[in-house]
């Protein structure tokens, strides 16, 4: 499929913008605390992150034009490591948003500005943005069980931006759903530069690999009688909740990963807390499945 030649520019400006750095110690208060007034982004960078240093002022601006409906805070990784780590943060930067003490949304990477403002969207609320209706309208129709207008609407976004990672993430995950794995890898490879770290296309890319993985599982049953028999068997476990994942259990599949986690934590190199990560992903920060999955995990790791 042919998506057009599309030249994006626009370096953005730098604005003056206020923000807070906290700490291990503060957090609670400047965070948690302060999230039950208004949404927080925690903004998590290091001094030695290139992206970082790019990702600051395009944030900030969009965070000041918001016009205090939101509150930035910064928290230097290398300095306080232990709630990134707490989060399942893997790169930087990355950006939480933490709502009445939880967090609730999420990205990573060095976003171009017209994403971040999408982001800021779904904490503060419309900024009319029609590309954003259009996604919004194609999603629906694709959950109504209507792949053909969702695929027309997610072309038309991309005929006039070839690298628009919602429409790219919907386009693939349209595939996915039809059972097109190679077609739904080919469109995420047209995801390149800033719409590679859209979490849209993150989220896809993770769903793609977890289908790919559950593949050739076999039979769900055999899985559950292998459990049974044995509650040690760790890879039948494991393979279990992949194939959980692949009907859409999302919560069970989380449970049977945490269990594994609970039961042996160095189990396959980690392997267990490594997929969960992945469905997270897949899922997303706002799904209450990788809601409850990180509280549990969180609980497990830091108890």
């Amino acid at each position: 499929m042919s998506f057009g030649n599309v030249t994006i520019g626009g370096k953005p400006s730098t604005p003056a913008a206020v923000t807070k750095d906290v700490t291990t110690a503060t957090f609670r208060q400047d965070v948690i605390a302060e999230s039950a007034r208004q949404p927080v982004l925690v903004d998590f960078w290091a001094p030695w992150c290139g992206p970082c240093k790019q990702l600051a002022p395009v944030l900030e601006k969009v965070v000041a034009a918001a016009q205090g409906k939101v509150k930035l805070v910064k928290m230097n990784i290398d300095d306080h490591p232990e709630i990134a780590g707490q989060l399942g943060i893997q790169s930087i930067p990355a950006v939480i948003a933490f709502q009445r003490g939880q967090p609730v949304d999420g990205f990573a990477g060095a976003l171009p500005e017209s994403q971040i403002k999408q982001f800021l969207e779904r904490i503060a609320g419309p900024m009319g943005d029609p590309v954003k209706e259009m996604l919004e309208e194609a999603a629906a129709a694709a959950a109504e069980g209507d792949p053909e207008t969702a695929a027309a609407i997610y072309s038309e976004i991309l005929a006039e931006d070839e690298s628009n990672g919602g429409a790219l993430a919907g386009l693939a995950r349209l595939h996915l759903d039809a059972g097109d794995l190679d077609q739904a890898k080919a469109v995420l490879a047209l995801a390149t530069g800033s719409a590679a770290a859209d979490p849209a296309v993150a989220a896809a890319r993770a769903a793609v690999e977890n289908a790919e993985q559950s593949a050739n599982l076999g039979d769900a049953a055999d899985l559950l009688r292998r459990m049974e028999a044995d509650p040690a068997d760790h890879q039948a476990r494991f393979d279990y909740a992949l194939a959980l994942n692949s009907r859409g259990k999302r919560q069970e599949a989380a449970d049977a990963l945490l269990d594994i986690i609970k039961a042996d934590r160095s189990w396959n190199e980690d392997g267990a807390r490594v997929q969960l990560l992945k469905f997270f992903e897949e899922w997303g920060f706002a799904d209450p499945a990788s809601a409850a999955g990180r509280r549990r995990l969180s609980g497990l790791l830091f108890r």
